[in-house]
């Protein structure tokens, strides 16, 4: 006897979640999604602000948006995600529900509840979907992963680190522990 098909969602079910509920889709299965710690916003609203200071001193084209913010990875319609900090730099990705299309550089900032989530499944759901680069933060370790899949690079680096940003050839280095 086979066994019962999982019920798989899509946008329709993701636009439709109730008021204030906050959750990801990704292969037509929900994720529900933890209020965050005040280190993670934190992080997050430091680290996209050195990115918006770049952008902006720098005249690029690209826009950065922490979450919330929607991003529909496929055309398949089964992949929502709310990414920590999403730097996207075609502007026709742009709908009015957010991004639709991969981003350019995706970061996530690790929580406990989220850990094996961000260094797995996100990790290969944003390789298969051509995310050009994406950083995992680690507030616990103090360490950042970072991955360049346009050139199939990858290394670690500690908070205390100048981190290349390979979106911009290198020309952005983030220190975490100065943004602290």
């Amino acid at each position: 006897m086979p066994l019962p098909k999982e019920h798989s969602y899509t946008s329709k079910d993701y636009w439709n979640l109730p008021e204030g509920k906050r959750a990801e889709l990704i292969d037509g299965q929900f994720y529900d999604m933890a209020p965050p710690s005040r280190i993670h916003q934190k992080l997050v609203h430091l680290i996209s602000y050195t990115i918006e200071n770049y952008i902006r001193n720098h005249d690029g084209d690209c826009e950065v948006y922490p979450a919330p913010f929607a991003v529909n990875l496929d055309a398949a319609d089964e992949n929502w995600v709310e990414p920590d900090i999403s730097v996207i730099c075609d502007k026709s990705k742009f709908t009015d529900r957010g991004c639709s299309g991969a981003p350019d550089w995706i970061t996530e900032v690790i929580s406990p509840s989220t850990q094996s989530h961000d260094y797995l499944k996100k990790l290969w759901l944003y390789q298969k979907y051509n995310v050009r680069e994406y950083w995992i933060v680690n507030p616990a370790t103090k360490s950042v992963m970072v991955y360049d899949f346009k050139n199939g690079e990858s290394a670690s680096y500690s908070f205390n680190d100048q981190i290349p940003v390979a979106i911009y050839n290198s020309d952005l280095k983030i220190c975490i522990s100065e943004l602290l």
